[in-house]
């Protein structure tokens, strides 16, 4: 089985020995056929839409079992980048930040769109702060590398990523886990399903709940920061209406109440830390706490007079209802999504109110339909969907602007009946239209060739208030963008158990009007992906080597930042090349051991990009960018390094399985690598995070009546990575805010299994 983070730390090296090593020892291991592990053929893909098995899917694609989810594992998105080649998480004001080979979501405007699709059972979640909620009661998780503009359309220009929840069965089955980890951490999970009417009506129902301390405090006020309290609930009923059609529904709800998703404070850029501005209030920093007791400062900490807040529920409905005649297949995928937020943060990083407070709200509902076709017979194999997407969004983003007017050798109160006021909504339509054949030219040979028109509208009405600017004007935009991404795949079987394929395909990530935002509409961003890779089964087929090398011509790349007056921006970069490699390894060598490791290369540079560097009035050794050929007064950022895209990220892990009395023993354990990554398009130090490894380990008892204990540990070196991080505006000094991994953690599971 795969084991989440899996990452060695000694070179892509170690991988040629692991993959050398798990043949020979394959080749050689006894009783091969009693091995009850699934295959890599066995492992089902759907975020294809279509099923197809791991090994015969002509795609970079990762699938992470129920085993490696839970405890001691892989419990939310930010922990699927220790597992999966060229992934990088992170999340800022409390939302997901996911980059796939150097793509993702720069913006950090109210209403900002990712750049991977996230999906549930093939059902859109597209507010990037829902996808935060953590994982329970899965089936699989897939990930899928590249492009995906044929088969998902708007806002698929990384990749996708699906969540599989565990489905009913006719037997009843179930299981129920407690936790008990440091940080007082309590989780209970569990689920229970099976049959209402005999075989035709089908039920499972699942939850969790969640309740830790903060990894951290907020030294001024004495409250956890980055604490956990929630708890999520599930329910599916699955109709087997005839042997050809299954309807189901899916629903489900959660909550969050609790300080986490801190703002912790790094460190000032260019203005030196006695010329903060709160320092005109006698204010002090986590710095200035730590210096004054002569200790080393510890960022997982805060000192504020403003404790984070977080507060979030959601409701989700899914109706699946799939027709399989044999020759076709009809799916049908209605969701509905109910989604609001409340965050508070600090910006002013300080014990006094220097018009820091800043406070996030979020609702939105969505409603998507799609509906997929598959015909098989033969040698061809069609595939086409239509989709439809409608989103009514309002957000606030609103900063009161307490003693403001000292900045500006005023009384203090000058402004303080003002804000920094965002406010509006925006309400975003999308349709799709694809198809794709597949033809066989002969038995070894496979041609694919699809393509995808996409439309979507946006309309945003709202309000962009800075009364101590003087700003307040209506931000009533609205536009529309069509787009054609095709898709072109040849597939090579030189045999039974190796695939090689190659594809072109583009991607489209549509305009972005952001709620209540001064900026200009930004325009969509396309990219032009030319990929070819293998896969190759070892070992009988229990042992999966697959690689991929890949090329990506990018255009009108969307970048977020605050510009020079104070103001949240996003603009559109005028290229970026991004080029790379990547190998993975998974599977059983024999009944005992289970071998993973992958190990990925990634070069993403801008081109053509010119910007405003944040510190060109200030002189610092060491920094200096030649100016714009088309405007000197900005920084030309040619062959600057995309933000959260690491050169290099490699990894391993095992499993080893002993019988002992009437059950079975697993000791696993995985390390994982990222290297350096910057958060800015500037790549300077004070907004980036060298390179670090992670190390986690797991030893786990299983008896055959069902029940189980293990005890777990991750971050074993409790290692300290910013995994996000800005550079504010100019009226907070521009100082380095965001958030950070979580430290070392361990704990105590039992469970049982029906």
């Amino acid at each position: 089985m795969r084991r989440n983070s899996c990452v060695f730390a000694f070179g892509a090296g170690l991988l040629a020995t692991a993959s050398l090593s798990g043949i020979a020892l394959a080749q050689q291991a006894p009783g091969a056929d009693s091995v009850d592990e699934p295959q890599a053929s066995e492992i089902v893909i759907t975020a294809t839409r279509q099923n197809t098995s791991l090994a015969d899917t002509a795609a970079a694609v990762s699938a992470i079992s129920s085993q490696d989810l839970g405890p001691g594992g892989i419990q939310d998105i930010g922990d699927l980048q220790s597992s999966v080649p060229n992934v990088s998480i992170g999340d800022q004001f409390g939302v997901n930040r996911t980059f796939i080979r150097g793509i993702g979501m720069t913006s950090i405007d109210l209403g900002a769109d990712g750049a991977v699709a996230f999906l549930q059972d093939g059902a859109m979640i597209s507010r990037p702060a829902a996808q935060l909620a953590g994982f329970y009661d899965l089936a699989q998780i897939e990930v899928l590398r590249g492009p995906q503009g044929t088969l998902y359309g708007r806002g698929a220009t990384g990749g996708a990523i699906n969540l599989i929840t565990a489905k009913p069965t006719e037997d009843l089955s179930g299981y129920i886990r407690g936790t008990y980890a440091n940080y007082d951490a309590v989780t209970l999970e569990g689920a229970v399903g099976g049959s209402l009417i005999a075989d035709t009506l089908l039920f499972r129902v699942a939850g969790k709940r969640e309740k830790r301390d903060g990894y951290g405090k907020n030294l001024f006020t004495g409250s956890d920061v980055d604490n956990r309290d929630a708890y999520a609930v599930r329910g599916i009923l699955e109709a087997r209406l005839s042997p050809e059609l299954t309807a189901s529904l899916i629903v489900e709800h959660y909550e969050e109440d609790d300080n986490n998703y801190a703002f912790h404070y790094f460190g000032p850029t260019i203005v030196p830390a006695e010329s903060l501005p709160h320092k005109l209030l006698g204010g002090e920093t986590i710095f200035d706490y730590y210096t004054a007791r002569g200790e080393k400062p510890n960022l997982r900490n805060i000192y504020s007079d403003e404790d984070p807040i977080n507060k979030r529920n959601g409701e989700n409905y899914t109706a699946l209802v799939e027709w399989d005649s044999g020759d076709f297949n009809l799916k049908s995928i209605t969701a509905y999504r109910d989604f609001s937020r409340f965050n508070r943060t600090d910006l002013d990083v300080s014990d006094v109110w220097m018009y820091g407070q800043n406070n996030y709200v979020e609702d939105a509902n969505s409603f998507s339909q799609e509906l997929l076709l598959n015909y098989k017979s033969g040698g061809l194999d069609i595939l086409a969907g239509a989709m439809y997407f409608e989103e009514e969004l309002y957000g606030e983003v609103k900063v009161p602007t307490i003693n403001l007017g000292l900045l500006f050798g005023l009384p203090a109160d000058t402004f303080d009946d003002g804000n920094y006021f965002q406010r509006g909504t925006v309400d975003t339509k999308s349709y799709g239209v694809f198809a794709q054949a597949a033809f066989d030219l002969t038995s070894q040979l496979r041609v694919t060739a699809g393509a995808r028109y996409s439309y979507e509208r946006r309309k945003g009405v709202g309000q962009f208030t800075f009364e101590a600017a003087g700003i307040d004007i209506p931000t009533d935009r609205k536009k529309g963008w069509g787009a054609i991404t095709p898709k072109l795949l040849v597939e090579w079987r030189p045999a039974d158990d190796t695939l090689i394929y190659g594809t072109v395909t583009r991607g489209f990530k549509s305009g972005v009007i952001n709620v209540g935002s001064a900026n200009s509409v930004i325009d969509p961003e396309f990219v032009w992906n030319y990929e070819a890779g293998f896969k190759q089964q070892l070992a009988d087929n229990r042992i999966l080597l697959s690689g991929a090398v890949f090329y990506y011509d990018y255009t009108d790349l969307q970048v977020g930042f605050v510009n020079a007056q104070s103001i949240v921006e996003t603009i559109n970069a005028g290229a970026a090349k991004n080029y790379g490699a990547e190998l993975e390894l998974s599977g059983r060598v024999n009944d005992n051991l289970t071998l993973n490791a992958y190990a990925a290369y990634l070069n993403a540079k801008f081109q053509d990009f010119c910007n405003g560097y944040y510190g060109a009035a200030v002189s610092r050794p060491g920094i200096s960018y030649d100016a714009c050929p088309s405007d000197p007064a900005l920084a030309d950022l040619d062959g600057k390094r995309l933000p959260n895209a690491p050169k290099f990220s490699f990894g391993a892990g095992f499993d080893y399985t002993v019988d002992v009395g009437p059950g079975e023993l697993t000791l696993g354990a995985d390390m994982s690598y990222q290297s350096k990554v910057y958060f800015t398009e500037f790549n300077n130090s004070d907004a980036a995070q060298g390179g670090y490894a992670l190390v986690n380990a797991n030893l786990t008892y299983k008896h055959e009546s069902g029940l189980s204990a293990s005890l777990w540990a991750r971050n074993l070196t409790d290692k300290f990575a910013i995994s996000n991080n800005i550079v504010t505006a100019p009226t907070f000094a521009l100082v380095r805010v965001g958030s950070v991994i979580p430290p070392r953690t361990y704990g105590f599971t039992l469970g049982y299994a029906f």
